[in-house]
C-alpha cells in the first residue's frame, strides 16, 4: 500500500529530475511550482528506470508529448495519445507510454481507463497504415514502429500506464481489452506502489537468522586460521521469501510453523540495493522462474542458477546435538539472483496457497558470503563474476567494477553524478549538480577523446568488453574526467544553439568534436562543429549513404585528420 510520503518522495526525486534537465536543455518555458516541476521530471525518471535509458538527451528523444515538448522547445505536435516511445531492438520490444501526474495525493485515487484509451488513436494509425495528421517527432516514431511491425523479426508491443496513483488500471479491464484483443497491445500498468520500490536509498542492515540442516550446507573458509566463514546451501522457497520479507520479526523467526504468515508478506527492496540488475521489471526469465515453480516445483532446484547472498557477519551456533546449525545474517543483500528473489514473491502473492503448494516444496541453491574481513574490491568481484554466467550486458556487469566506483567519488567531489545505475541522483540532496552522466555515456565519450570517435557509437558494448582495460585503464587518466565531462556538454549546448542556423545535431557529431578537440583544443567548439560540417559535404560517399553510416568508416575519419590544416 503506497501512503502520502511516497507520494512526496516521488515528488522530490522527480523535481530533481528536472532540475538536471533545466540545467542541460535550458526549457523554453521554464516550471515555476513544485508540483509542475515534478510532472516534467516525472517523464525522465519513469523512461530511465523501464527503458534503462540514463541519458537525458536520450530520454527526451523518446518524448513524443505535446505539453512537455511545448515546456522544453516552445513547440511540439499532436502526440495522438502517446506520451513516449522507446524501441528496444536488443530485446524485440515496442514501448509506448501514457502518463499522468497527480498534483496531489489521494488515498483512494486509482488510474483511469479513458485517458488510456486515447492512446488507441495512436495505435490505430500505425496498425491501419494511415498516418495521416501525424507531425514531426510523433511521425517518425510511428514510422520507426510501423517498419518494425511489417518486418520478419517478432516483437512485442506494449502500452505502459505511468501515473502516481494509489490503485493501478486492471491490465484485463474490459475497456482495455480492445486494445489488446485488436492490437496485439499488452497493458503494463504501473502505479504508486509499484513506483516507490524504484526509489530504494541505501537501507538500513538487514539481518535475518536461518536453520540449516547440516546435510544440507557446506562451509568455505579461505585458509585454516581464517576466522570467518562462508557457506553453500539448499534453501526452500519460502525460505527465501521469508529472509527477504520487509517484515523484521519474521525474518528473524526461523522455526514459523505457520507458512500462511508469510502469504501476503512483500518484498524488501532493500536486501537488493547492490544487485547488479537494480529494478527489473515484467523480464522475460520471470515468467520462466515463475513456470518452473509451478510445473515442477520439486526440480526447480537444478533449474535455477541460484542465489549469492554476502554479509557483514555471519555467526553460526550448532542445535539439536550438532544436526542442525542456525546461522545469524548480519546486513546482507542479495547480489546475484534478483530475479529469482522477486519472482518468487511475486508468485507467492498469487494466491494464498502458494506458500504451502508449491514455495515450501521447491528449493533454491543458495551462496552466503562473509565479507566482513573483505576490502570493497573482493565484494564487488564476488558481484560481477556470479552474474557473469547469466544474460547481462558487460556494462551492467563493469558498474561494479572498483574503477567505476573510484569514478563516481571522485566525480562528487567536482558535483557531477556518475550514473553507474538506475535511479542515481547524486549522494546529497542538497548538492546543486552540474552535470549528470551515465557510465555508459561516459564510456563512449571517453572513448572518443582516446582516438576512436567512429566506434564510440557503434561499438558501446565493446566499450565495456574487449576494449574496457585500455579505455579505463590502460588510457585513462582520472584526473581529465571532469574537464571531458564539461567540454561535452559544452558541446550539446553549442549544438542546440547553432541548431537554428541549420546545423543538425547527431551524436557521432558529438563524438567526433570531443577528437577533434583534444588534437586542436585552442580552436572553439563553435570553430570545430562548422569544420566538421565542412568535411562531411566534401567527403566523397555515395549519395544514398546517410551521414552517420559515413561517419563509423575509417576512412572518413582518416579524411578528417587529412583536413585538419584548414581548420
Amino acid at each position: 500500500m503506497a501512503l502520502i510520503n511516497d507520494f512526496k518522495i516521488l515528488q522530490n526525486r522527480c523535481i530533481k529530475y528536472y532540475e538536471m534537465l533545466n540545467k542541460e536543455l535550458p526549457l523554453s518555458i521554464p516550471q515555476d511550482t513544485a508540483p509542475s516541476k515534478a510532472r516534467l521530471g516525472f517523464y525522465l525518471f519513469m523512461l530511465e528506470n523501464i527503458c534503462n535509458v540514463k541519458d537525458v538527451h536520450e530520454q527526451v528523444e523518446l518524448i513524443t508529448d505535446l505539453e512537455f515538448n511545448k515546456c522544453l522547445s516552445g513547440k511540439g505536435e499532436d502526440d495522438w495519445g502517446v506520451d513516449a516511445v522507446h524501441i528496444d531492438s536488443n530485446e524485440g520490444v515496442i514501448r509506448l507510454f501514457n502518463f499522468k501526474y497527480r498534483d496531489k495525493f489521494s488515498p483512494t485515487k486509482a488510474q483511469g481507463v479513458n485517458e488510456t484509451i486515447l492512446s488507441a488513436k495512436f495505435v490505430n494509425g500505425i496498425i491501419n497504415e494511415n498516418l495521416d495528421g501525424f507531425a514531426g517527432r510523433v511521425k517518425t516514431k510511428a514510422q520507426e514502429i510501423f517498419d518494425c511491425l511489417d518486418s520478419d523479426r517478432l516483437w512485442d508491443f506494449k502500452l505502459y500506464v505511468v501515473s502516481n496513483e494509489v490503485e493501478p488500471v486492471s491490465s484485463t479491464h474490459e475497456h482495455l481489452a480492445v486494445l489488446r484483443d485488436s492490437y496485439g497491445l499488452e497493458i503494463v500498468p504501473i502505479a504508486l506502489p509499484y513506483i516507490s520500490e524504484m526509489m530504494s536509498i541505501r537501507p538500513n542492515p538487514i539481518n535475518a537468522k536461518l536453520v540449516l540442516d547440516i546435510d544440507a550446507m557446506m562451509s568455505y573458509e579461505e585458509h585454516q586460521l581464517s576466522s570467518s566463514k562462508s557457506y553453500i546451501t539448499r534453501l526452500r522457497s519460502s525460505e527465501i521469501v521469508r529472509i527477504t520479507s520487509h517484515d523484521p520479526n519474521l525474518r528473524d523467526k526461523y522455526d514459523i510453523e505457520d507458512l500462511s504468515l508469510l502469504s501476503d508478506v512483500r518484498l524488501d527492496f532493500g536486501v537488493l540495493f547492490d544487485n547488479v540488475r537494480g529494478f527489473v521489471l515484467n523480464s522475460k526469465y520471470n515468467a520462466n522462474i515463475t513456470t518452473s515453480l509451478k510445473e515442477d516445483p520439486s526440480k526447480f532446484f537444478m533449474y535455477n542458477n541460484g542465489i549469492t547472498i554476502v554479509a557483514n557477519s555471519i555467526q553460526a551456533r550448532p542445535i539439536n546435538g550438532g544436526k542442525k546449525f542456525i546461522l545469524d545474517l548480519h546486513d546482507f543483500q542479495i547480489l546475484n539472483g534478483g530475479q529469482t528473489v522477486r519472482t518468487i514473491h511475486n508468485f507467492n502473492s498469487e494466491d494464498g496457497s502458494v506458500i504451502s503448494d508449491y514455495l515450501s516444496k521447491s528449493e533454491v541453491l543458495v551462496r552466503i558470503f562473509n565479507t566482513s574481513n573483505d576490502e570493497i574490491d573482493a565484494v564487488h568481484k564476488i558481484a560481477e563474476y556470479t552474474n557473469s554466467q547469466n544474460a547481462i550486458s558487460n556494462i551492467d556487469l563493469k558498474s561494479l567494477s572498483l574503477e567505476q566506483i573510484e569514478l563516481e567519488q571522485y566525480l562528487e567531489d567536482f558535483d557531477i553524478i556518475y550514473s553507474r545505475k538506475l535511479g542515481d541522483i547524486g549522494k546529497s540532496d542538497d548538492k546543486d549538480y552540474r552535470h549528470k552522466i551515465s557510465m555508459d555515456k561516459f564510456g563512449q565519450v571517453l572513448f572518443a577523446t582516446q582516438g576512436y570517435p567512429e566506434k564510440s557509437s557503434n561499438e558501446k558494448q565493446h566499450i565495456f568488453g574487449k576494449y574496457y582495460d585500455q579505455v579505463f585503464k590502460v588510457d585513462f587518466d582520472i584526473s581529465a574526467a571532469p574537464s571531458i565531462i564539461d567540454t561535452y556538454y559544452q558541446i550539446l549546448s553549442e549544438y542546440a544553439r547553432l541548431k537554428a542556423s541549420g546545423i543538425v545535431p547527431m551524436e557521432l557529431k558529438y563524438y567526433y568534436v570531443l577528437y577533434i578537440h583534444t588534437l586542436r583544443a585552442e580552436k572553439s567548439i563553435e570553430d570545430i562543429i562548422r569544420y566538421l560540417d565542412f568535411v562531411i559535404e566534401r567527403y566523397d560517399a555515395p549519395s544514398e549513404m546517410s551521414i552517420p553510416r559515413r561517419m563509423i568508416q575509417l576512412r572518413f575519419k582518416n579524411f578528417v585528420l587529412d583536413m585538419l590544416d584548414t581548420l
